[in-house]
């Protein structure tokens, strides 16, 4: 992962620039990474998922997976698994669907809701924690490693 270039906090105003940001952390993943988010609901963890696949080449539909817990997108230049884990209540049920094969893999995966397994996460993942801002298209992105 090539974050060069890219600051621990970055603000957006409106869903172009949402867009911008997707695209610009497409640019800078590879195979292998882990991207947490985090934040509350309606804070465009999905939305933010979307324009990463976008970047990536993905051309299949990239909606919330919540309750079949990942969804494989292999359209793009680098297969995308998109996790939702906000139900799932017992680390065992993502172990049983292969979990370390997911994040260990041959492709990028990105996990909402990423902070009720955070344990599970390996050490390089990317978190981006996302706020809200005053407007309605605001957001606050912080961005960090685990493990640094």
């Amino acid at each position: 992962m090539n974050l060069i270039g890219l600051e621990n906090e970055i603000f957006v105003s409106s869903e172009d620039e949402t867009l911008k940001l997707g695209e610009m952390l497409a640019e800078r993943l590879d195979a292998g990474d882990v991207v947490a988010l985090v934040g509350d609901l309606g804070t465009g963890k999905t939305a933010l998922t979307r324009y990463i696949a976008r970047a990536l080449g993905v051309t299949e539909a990239v909606t919330s997976p919540t309750f079949t817990i990942v969804q494989e997108h292999r359209s793009g230049r680098i297969p995308l698994y998109h996790f939702d884990v906000y139900r799932v209540y017992d680390p065992d049920e993502l172990y049983e669907i292969g979990f370390d094969e997911y994040l260990f893999g041959d492709g990028i995966c990105i996990i909402e809701w990423a902070d009720l397994i955070e344990d599970l996460l390996p050490e390089g993942t990317l978190v981006i924690r996302i706020e809200r801002g005053e407007g309605e298209t605001e957001r606050k992105y912080h961005i960090s490693i685990k493990g640094e």
